[in-house]
């Protein structure tokens, strides 16, 4: 079967197809956020690809963008009587310590669009009061009136007993988006779970929509789309996980990455995506890990994403003096529009991007293939600026900039690795993004890693991802008990019944039964933590003295108190689609000159330039040198050397 991976992006829709023969084919439109569907279908026609024998597997936007610009579908919430609240409550922490007069964001949910019902269910599973015919008209009087386009429904302890919620969610006329929090994340801490509820029930229409459409205009190729969790699902079971969405194109970029990784027996990889606005940084250790604890437009997303922290570090990240005098870089971007002082676009603030190519990291003539010349004039006044205000030469602050850069990604870096107990210097740090290997030399030096990795296609490694990825769920349920209460084979039978229901699924997908795979996991605290470490499920017996010896890796110490299991966690995965790259040709020594040569600040001597699609399998070259490609560069610092692999990637070693 050939393979599109799709990835929508802000600016551009990324095509990778993959042929019969393993020949990858990159492709790029301009994106369409009103119709996102439509920028696929021009893509597919500019690819001249027949649906007929095509399989695509899509990361879309269209949840994430719903809920960043606030423009999801009417929703109506249920609770519990006096929980109405809950939502716009949350946990009551302040994103800004010190601010006084903290500006306060709107409600997810407008109080005129709750509900309240008087049926209760205890902690212990045992209901406290019925569910009344008066709340079951309650709810379809405020349907009838308010007219939602869905209902989310969120009652106590429903991961307990979920059959008030579902004769609720029977009660709802069969044309409204209905959703329950038993379904849609059956664990405890009511917050969370309202706000995952209600995200699905406000994305749900419009990723249903989306996806039927996009359907359509494919068929008969089947669509599956890409999982905030790595894993993909088949579009027509999407809709009802909208919330499951919201970072299916990173997913797909770390997706991309373990295969990678994978392919060269390198299963430890830091990652770095360095784009125009922001830095991504994740960790794969063997396989992409994930957290119950991402949050998304400032809401808590519960569901499990892949653990990526983000920093608002980028080649667009413009550079100031504060009032103190010191120089920073970042948050605040220059963005696209009108983008950094050397895209010509009338930006006039010192960036990242600038600091580059005034520092001869950059070529002016070779951005974007050639396609984009730069405005080395335009930087230089930039700087000149910001320099005159920091009392120093144009350069010396185009220099400070880059170390200032450096120096964010780094601690973004170290945040998913020191300060939880991980050695960087283990892993292989893993560059892609348009802007990342610029970089790449610089942060691995700081981190002490001796290796790193530039892929190949690493501008369009998100949508590489979508081909790679195998089809998966993942299922959970809160227990809260200590172990010393818990039966071995209530807890197996637990395991079995969560698996069950994922099995199910992908066996709508077509995946045989014996092709699935089962993982299972717990997160586990000490009584009155409030914070859990999840480890792999290895029998009852083990957990106690695991999570000792993970909680002394993590935390640097163990306490004397007893073991709690919080949830238990199953990832059902099918098979990973067997794709084949082609390799590259080997080296031709004509490829060994480079084919220009220019001058790099810091370093004595000319650099010499290397265009990437000029290089063969099994070339090297010791820095200082620049290898350009079409969507980026890639900075070989001095005391680094590179090998192109025979798949195509650049392997850098110190």
């Amino acid at each position: 079967m050939r393979l599109l991976g799709v990835d929508t992006g802000g600016t551009f829709t990324d095509f990778v197809y993959l042929d019969e023969a393993g020949r990858l084919r990159v492709h790029k439109v301009l994106s369409r956020p009103e119709a996102p569907d439509r920028a696929i279908l021009q893509g597919v026609a500019e690819l001249g690809l027949e649906a007929a024998g095509l399989r695509v597997v899509h990361g879309s936007t269209v949840a994430t963008n719903a809920v960043l610009e606030r423009k999801g579908a009417r929703t109506l919430y249920v609770t519990n009587a006096g929980l109405g609240d809950v939502l716009a409550i949350g946990r009551q922490n302040r994103p800004r310590l010190y601010e006084l007069e903290p500006r306060l964001p709107p409600p997810p949910v407008p109080p005129g669009m709750v509900v309240e019902v008087g049926a209760r269910t205890g902690a212990d599973g045992r209901p406290v009061r019925p569910l009344s015919d008066e709340d079951l008209e309650a709810l379809a009087h405020a349907v009838r009136t308010l007219a939602p386009e869905a209902v989310a429904i969120n009652l106590l302890f429903s991961f307990l007993d979920d059959a008030d919620e579902r004769r609720l969610a029977a009660a709802v006329p069969g044309h409204v988006f209905v959703c329950r929090a038993s379904e849609v994340l059956p664990e405890y801490k009511e917050y969370e779970r309202g706000i995952a509820t209600w995200l699905n029930a406000y994305v749900g229409p419009l990723v249903q929509g989306y996806l039927e459409r996009l359907r359509e205009g494919l068929a008969p190729a089947p669509v599956a789309v890409m999982q905030s969790s790595g894993e993909t699902i088949a579009a027509d079971q999407a809709g009802r996980h909208g919330v499951r969405l919201l970072l299916s194109g990173p997913a797909g970029g770390l997706a991309a990455a373990r295969f990678i990784g994978r392919q060269l027996g390198k299963p430890r990889l830091l990652t770095f995506d360095m784009g125009g606005t922001s830095t991504d940084v994740a960790l794969i250790d063997g396989d992409i890990r994930l957290t119950g604890e991402g949050r998304v437009a400032g809401y808590p997303v519960a569901v499990p994403m892949v653990d990526m922290h983000t920093i608002g570090a980028g080649g667009g990240s413009i550079a100031w003096v504060d009032e103190g005098g010191l120089l920073q870089v970042g948050p605040r971007s220059a963005g696209a529009h009108p983008g950094p002082a050397c895209y010509g676009r009338g930006g006039e603030e010192p960036t990242v991007t600038d600091a580059n190519l005034l520092l001869g990291r950059l070529l002016p003539d070779a951005f974007l293939g050639g396609r984009m010349t730069l405005d080395v004039g335009a930087a230089e006044r930039a700087f000149l600026r910001l320099g005159r205000r920091l009392g120093m030469d144009m350069e010396a602050a185009a220099s400070g900039v880059l170390r200032l850069a450096e120096e964010h990604m780094t601690g973004a870096l170290r945040v998913i690795t020191v300060q939880r107990g991980i050695d960087p210097r283990d892993f292989v740090l893993t560059s892609f993004g348009g802007a990342g290997g610029v970089h790449v030399c610089a942060l691995a030096e700081a981190l002490g890693c001796r290796e790193a990795l530039v892929p190949l296609h690493a501008g369009v490694l998100s949508a590489l991802g979508m081909l790679v990825a195998p089809p998966g769920r993942q299922r959970s349920r809160t227990l809260a008990r200590p172990l010393h209460e818990l039966e071995a084979e209530a807890v197996e039978a637990l395991v079995e019944e969560l698996a069950e229901q994922a099995r199910r699924e992908l066996a709508q997908e077509g995946i045989p039964e014996e092709r699935i795979t089962v993982q299972p996991s717990a997160d586990l605290r000490y009584q009155g933590q409030s914070f859990t470490l999840n480890l792999p499920w290895t029998g009852l017996a083990d957990l106690a003295g695991a999570f000792a010896r993970a909680h002394q890796a993590r935390y640097g110490h163990v306490l004397p108190l007893p073991v709690e299991l919080v949830n238990l966690r199953v990832a059902v995965r099918g098979p990973a689609p067997e794709v084949s790259l082609s390799t590259l040709p080997p080296h031709r020594p004509a490829a060994d000159k480079p084919h220009r040569h220019t001058r790099v600040a810091g370093v004595a001597g000319a650099v010499p330039v290397f265009r990437r699609e000029d290089l063969g399998a099994g070339f090297t070259v010791e820095g200082p040198a620049l290898i350009t490609e079409t969507v980026s560069t890639t900075y070989l610092a001095p005391g680094w050397r590179l090998t192109v692999l025979p798949q195509g990637h650049l392997h850098l070693t110190r």
